[in-house]
């Protein structure tokens, strides 16, 4: 198996911005597929996110004078080096997580097609834009994007390399520099990112990893920086939006998701099967915005389920580095843990279990079948509660109506996903559905993947958005610079004040008409 070199470990821990970091303790990164460490990794201090905090921010002074297209032209290298490397990337999120090859391809394919979009766009987005002056003629008034300076981006374990990546790709096209402190499960597949980055051009001070515990590490970069993004459960969110809204500093976040699927009288089944496997499955179910619960029509219930259950029974689940596999393990024992729970709980209580439902050590450490289940009670843990696993469960609904109200039946918004019988029906459905994504005929990657397009939550779903402008923007001051022109507004001299407070009314009135309006 390609599994990364001990060299490989060694040259990217190099890069990791602690000066002493061979002195300092350490924690063990291990094979997902199998539990045997592949290399270690110093653990970070607050100091040392202080430490790199002020080092980036004496780079990013320098950076924010760059042209953004000069800028831009980093990131395009950084585009093709990315796919150049895919093989080895790939590799690395698979042995850090124990995600299928397909999955570690989503992370490759995203990192591209977020460099590519922000590249492109963001000369235009951060130019200087005229707006309408106080008084035409009189006033000119121009908006500018100031960069906010030092970014602080907290990413996750389940997709590491596009997570600590891509945020940053808009933040520092925005001008700005970035402090990264990736998660301690997941620390090599951001450092291979970033060791891209430092190839493509990109000021080494001016992105440092610092990895470390959350409440360490994390917490530093809270209290230091100029802006937060975050990607995590809501529970920490709600956190680090509390920490920094002490600060008054700006708190991005992409949180947890109960998400939904609406399956309708009309769809084709054939078709809903397939893509709900990948909707529900995709990196074994450790994923934000992938399916949890599906409500379907009662008149075509049953054969769903009977469709559904068949395919996930045949999905083929194991270790192997390359395509052949459907779905890979989970990350840890906790998540394993974690699964098992909703799921006994869920039986316990009455539920059946259609597919899956259990652990299988036989094939790693960190196995879990993928899982149906049918007759989930509400008082049963998996029903509202999000299980970021293997596991989703299905509803017989009486009708749309019944479908969309029990999807909005919940304090999350992510995502969701749509069937119907046309592509009108299910864009009407989507518009009623509370969630910041919704994808018509597909699980997630369409909205996920429209990178012009915002990407977040509502309700404890998230704060902010990432892609778009949006993504872009939020890295950023606006500020309104306003010239007076011709005529000062205090009057021309020597013309008494109360002469000119009778003219200006009139004045204003006329330089404000506009014909048909």
């Amino acid at each position: 198996m390609p599994v990364p070199s001990a060299a490989t470990f060694a040259r990217l821990a190099d890069l990791i911005a602690i000066p002493d970091a061979a002195d300092r303790p350490t924690r063990s990164v291990v094979e997902a597929f199998t539990g045997k460490e592949l290399a270690t990794v110093p653990i970070g201090t607050a100091q040392d996110a202080v430490d790199a905090i002020a080092r980036a921010r004496v780079a990013q002074k320098d950076w924010a004078q760059r042209p953004v297209t000069e800028r831009a032209a980093i990131f395009h290298r950084y585009r093709e080096l990315v796919l150049e490397h895919r093989d080895a990337l790939m590799d690395m999120a698979q042995a850090e997580t124990g995600k299928s090859r397909t999955a570690a391809q989503e992370e490759i394919l995203d990192i591209s097609m977020t460099a590519r979009h922000y590249a492109r766009v963001a000369p235009k987005l951060l130019r200087p834009r005229r707006v309408s002056g106080m008084l035409p003629v009189l006033t000119k008034t121009v908006v500018r994007y100031q960069p906010k300076g030092v970014v602080g981006v907290i990413s996750p374990w389940n997709y590491p390399m596009t997570l600590a990546v891509s945020d940053a790709v808009a933040a520092l096209l925005a001008g700005n520099a970035v402090v990264l402190k990736p998660d301690s499960q997941t620390p090599y597949c951001a450092l291979a990112c970033v060791d891209l980055l430092y190839k493509a051009g990109l000021p080494r001070d001016l992105f440092a990893v610092v990895p470390g515990p959350g409440s360490v590490v994390g917490t530093a970069l809270v209290e230091n920086t100029e802006y937060v993004m975050f990607t995590g459960s809501s529970q920490t969110g709600q956190l680090l939006a509390e920490q920094a809204g002490r600060r008054l500093i700006g708190f991005s976040a992409e949180l947890g998701g109960k998400n939904p699927m609406i399956v309708t009288a009309g769809a084709n089944l054939r078709e809903v099967t397939d893509a709900a496997v990948r909707a529900c499955y995709s990196n074994s179910g450790q994923l934000c915005i992938s399916i949890e619960r599906i409500y379907v029509e009662e008149s075509i219930a049953p054969e769903f389920t009977r469709m559904f259950g068949e395919r996930v029974r045949n999905m083929s689940l194991g270790a192997g580095y390359d395509f052949g596999i459907e779905m890979g393990s989970l990350v840890s024992e906790a998540q394993v843990k974690a699964v098992s729970s909703h799921v006994d709980d869920a039986v316990v209580k009455g539920a059946t279990v259609v597919a899956g439902g259990k652990a299988r050590p036989d094939l790693g450490p960190l196995f879990y079948e993928p899982t149906v289940l049918t007759g989930v009670p509400e008082d049963a843990e998996c029903y509202r509660e999000e299980t970021f696993g293997p596991l989703v469960s299905v509803y017989p609904v009486a009708n749309v109506d019944e479908a969309i109200e029990r999807a909005n039946d919940t304090e999350y918004g992510l995502n969701a996903s749509v069937w119907a019988g046309t592509k009108a029906e299910g864009e009407a459905i989507a518009a009623r559905i509370h969630a910041g994504t919704v994808n018509v005929d597909e699980g997630y990657a369409p909205a996920w993947g429209s990178t012009g397009a915002p990407m977040g939550g509502m309700g404890v779903s998230g704060v902010g958005r990432r892609h778009g402008a949006d993504g872009l923007l939020k890295y950023t001051e606006p500020q309104t610079i306003a010239t007076t022109r011709i005529l000062n507004l205090g009057g021309p001299r020597g013309l008494p004040p109360k002469v000119w407070a009778k003219i200006m009314p009139p004045f204003v009135k006329a330089l404000q008409y506009v014909p048909g309006r």
